[in-house]
């Protein structure tokens, strides 16, 4: 089988590295032009400016708080879900998938546009919790479709040996399942993050314009001609997920529990 290591960096340098690089030596210059004449002016004024927007950090930090309680709802669900559906067969067991990945097919704006009405009524509109019930719905469906087919590779024997043993449910879950399932926590984390963070349209109707998120302040900044500006707050934008995942690979590796000896035997 031929390395396709080679390809895989080459591809990583130019959709990745590449643009962020451009996109750092843009905000640290000004506006240049080559037919100019004139040489690259280097200056840190569009991170001061962008710095001394009242609004960022405001919408940085309701940003990861958002995006951490996603990310928690998204492994509690998606772990449930995807155990029951790789453990249990039952009848209608195809429509009960296809309703719980139906969120990634339906529009989610139309979504949001009908439960803007429900949360009204119970009070969860323009809050936090609001914002974060609607950004379970783009999310949910991946972390479920993904601890699912986690649980079906592990097999339903492996699942059931602690469980003889004498494991209880706690037990089993900290020391058998979890180690198990990091790379399919890593995958969530991602995925979760970086679609939460992504969310406009739908944090705009279900917040109202309380809930102050990083792209309500990314699109007027749209608007701004200032190119070295407009890059500064992109680097803002993209640095926010990497620290995040940073940060909950950091806790993965740190959790004790795969050093945790089994207790409860029966």
């Amino acid at each position: 089988m031929k390395n396709n290591k080679p390809v895989f960096t080459a591809v990583g340098i130019v959709f990745f590295i590449a643009p962020l690089l451009l996109l750092l030596l843009q905000s640290l210059s000004a506006p240049w032009r080559f037919q100019s004449g004139y040489g690259v002016d280097w200056k840190l004024e569009s991170f001061r400016q962008l710095i001394r927007d009242p609004y960022l950090w405001e919408a940085t930090w309701w940003s990861i708080l958002i995006g951490f309680l996603v990310l928690v709802l998204n492994a509690v669900v998606g772990i449930l879900t995807g155990k029951a559906l790789s453990s249990y067969s039952f009848k209608g067991k195809p429509w009960v998938e296809a309703l719980l990945l139906s969120p990634i097919l339906i529009p989610v704006l139309a979504i949001a546009m009908g439960l803007h009405l429900f949360m009204i009524r119970l009070g969860l509109a323009d809050t936090m919790m609001g914002v974060v019930i609607i950004h379970l719905v783009p999310t949910i469906p991946y972390s479920i479709k993904i601890f699912h087919n986690s649980y079906q590779q592990m097999g339903k024997a492996l699942m059931e040996q602690p469980h003889i043993l004498g494991a209880g449910f706690f037990t089993q879950l900290f020391t058998v399942e979890l180690p198990l399932l990091r790379p399919a926590l890593r995958s969530v984390t991602f995925l979760t993050i970086v679609i939460s963070l992504s969310q406009y349209a739908i944090t705009a109707i279900i917040g109202g314009g309380q809930v102050l998120t990083l792209p309500m302040v990314f699109f007027p900044f749209l608007e701004n001609a200032n190119a070295s500006l407009m890059s500064a707050f992109s680097l803002w934008f993209a640095f926010v997920p990497v620290v995040m995942y940073i940060l909950v690979e950091v806790i993965l590796l740190l959790l004790p529990y795969s050093r945790v000896p089994w207790r409860n035997h029966r």
